[in-house]
């Protein structure tokens, strides 16, 4: 067998074979599930990503009951090393972005919720 049909073999089951479920199949999904066309199926998708990612940046939190909330996390100033030279190097205030999974997420891909999760 050749090499490229064993690499397709091993990939996981999500969407076209590949491990990873990308945008434009989350809108090919919606629109399955919807019965929108896909082009308004895109666009409603990219319209959500959108409005997370401005309401983020504005520094509101953005809560989906049942699925899960994004949060901005705080990094503190911080001192760090140089993997190359070992040298200290001030590491400067930070934000990122988290996902917390809720319940239901959690319970559907079979987590166990923070009190579960012996100490």
């Amino acid at each position: 067998m050749s090499e490229t049909k064993e690499k397709k073999q091993k990939r996981g089951p999500g969407g076209k074979g590949d491990k990873y479920f990308k945008r434009g199949e989350l809108a090919a999904a919606v629109a399955d599930k919807t019965g929108l066309p896909r082009t308004k199926a895109n666009a409603a998708v990219e319209a959500v990503f959108e409005t997370i990612g401005q309401r983020l940046g504005a520094g509101q939190e953005v809560r989906l009951v049942g699925f899960g909330a994004f949060v901005i996390a705080e990094r503190k100033a911080g001192k760090g090393r140089d993997p190359r030279t070992g040298q200290e190097i001030d590491i400067a205030q930070s934000k990122s972005v988290r996902f917390r999974a809720g319940k239901s997420l959690r319970d559907g891909v079979g987590g166990r919720s923070a009190a579960e999760v012996p100490a």
